[in-house]
């Protein structure tokens, strides 16, 4: 049996995934060509059915090479907004393309976000922010995109309400019912990405000095 006969892992077709987001990035693949590139990669079953998706594109490393690190696809630097405060009346949606976002610090939280997002990576820090409400609604409407949630330690996150479509979840923290001063109720589509919900570093570690 040769390497193309070989089986393939979700970790191997995430991976190629993720040069192919890169390839949209740098301009090698327009967004049809993506999306029917990423069925393929998720359908695929050999190492052979997956490689064929690079094949065409230069510098990337196929699935079962060694990883010398001048054939890496690198990817641009995407571009982090340190969140400024939010003014009452100021919009509540997030939208951005093929970019990152983070909001921290003393921002101002409305009661509903809408995220609208394509092959970005954002991040909402809630330790500082300045609430309006105790429960925060998320609508979300992402394809190729990371949303990680950074909440304070007495924070909930729901995410029952998610439509997903090769997506992934990661909740760190309680669900609910909410008892303290945040409450986050996220729901909406994800197509592609995957989505965080955690506790500020220094609070997990507390939490971990304190079971020892």
């Amino acid at each position: 049996m040769g390497d193309r006969d070989l089986r393939v892992s979700d970790s191997e077709r995430e991976h190629v995934g993720r040069l192919l987001q890169r390839a949209v990035g740098l301009g090698m693949l327009s967004l049809g060509e993506f999306t029917e590139r990423m069925d393929t990669a998720l359908a695929a079953k050999t190492r052979g059915e997956l490689n064929a998706v690079l094949i065409d594109l230069p510098g990337i490393r196929l699935v079962g090479q060694p990883a010398p690190a001048q054939r890496f696809l690198k990817p641009q630097a995407a571009p982090t907004f340190a969140g400024p405060p939010v003014p009452s009346g100021h919009s509540n949606v997030i939208r951005t393309r093929i970019s990152g976002m983070t909001r921290k610090g003393r921002w101002h939280v409305p009661p509903t976000l809408l995220l609208d997002n394509l092959f970005s990576g954002v991040t909402l820090d809630f330790t500082q922010a300045i609430m309006s409400t105790q429960v925060v609604e998320i609508r979300m409407q992402d394809k190729f995109s990371s949303l990680t949630l950074i909440v304070p330690p007495e924070a909930t996150v729901d995410m029952n309400g998610l439509d997903l479509v090769g997506s992934s979840i990661n909740n760190k923290v309680r669900t609910g019912p909410p008892i303290g001063p945040l409450h986050l109720v996220v729901h909406g589509r994800i197509r592609f990405g995957s989505i965080t919900a955690k506790h500020p570093f220094a609070a997990h570690w507390k939490k971990m000095m304190s079971g020892m």
